[in-house]
């Protein structure tokens, strides 16, 4: 069985096409980071989570949310200030109990259960699996400069999300090289469209509709009785 490590990042992941410090907007009263680790919560073969954050924000975010975090069992850790920075602080602290790694973007408050139990699924047959929407409209390629190459169908492309999995060598090693795994060697799974990331306090309204509108997992008879109250 498959034992995994959680690894949630603040930083704005430029080269999967994000923007803005979504990851500590508030949605209808909660962080986002605060809502994308709850999703990982729970989960028997989850072993360890850890969220990420840049070193000047560590001690305040130690403080807003270090409580929170430490009842859950969450580690808070201080990384860069970029997304493969951040990844590398995780990656040094991978626990050894654990044969995966699932990466998250923190300011991607809603992705189903049932996707993250989708690429959970796929890991015993793939080392990378990458969670994607489709591209609902035509496309323009450019130049650099914003000079418009060609129209291109959408049926060649899908925009890509987080959650991902990595078996943990593969992590380990991305996060010594610093770099995005090949596209080639990624096994990509659907997710559902109400995965959006919150770029600002403007996207907030959006993200508390598709939060609403995912389906409810089942859930499982807490053995903690303070646990539905530790948000």
């Amino acid at each position: 069985m498959a034992h995994f490590s959680v690894v949630l990042l603040t930083a704005v992941p430029s080269a999967l096409g994000g923007e803005g410090a979504g990851a500590f907007v508030k949605v209808d009263g909660r962080e986002c980071l605060l809502r994308s680790v709850e999703m990982f919560l729970n989960r028997d073969n989850v072993k360890q989570i850890q969220l990420v954050v840049a070193g000047e924000q560590f001690e305040e975010s130690k403080r807003k949310y270090g409580a929170h975090l430490s009842f859950s069992g969450v580690k808070l850790i201080a990384g860069g200030s970029n997304w493969m920075d951040q990844l590398a602080a995780a990656a040094e602290k991978i626990s050894d109990e654990c044969s995966h790694v699932i990466l998250h973007d923190a300011a991607r408050p809603a992705v189903a259960y049932a996707d993250i139990d989708a690429i959970m699924s796929e890991v015993e047959k793939h080392s990378v699996v990458v969670m994607t929407t489709p591209v609902r409209a035509g496309l323009i390629e450019t130049e650099d400069s914003g000079k418009p190459v060609a129209f291109r169908s959408s049926q060649r492309f899908v925009q890509v999300v987080t959650p991902w999995v990595f078996r943990k060598d593969k992590f380990l090693e991305m996060g010594k090289n610093k770099r995005d795994p090949i596209a080639a060697d990624a096994w990509l799974v659907r997710s559902s469209s109400l995965n959006i990331r919150v770029g600002a306090s403007s996207d907030a309204a959006l993200a508390k509709i598709m939060i609403n509108m995912l389906p409810k997992p089942k859930m499982r008879a807490s053995d903690n009785p303070f646990e539905e109250a530790q948000w």
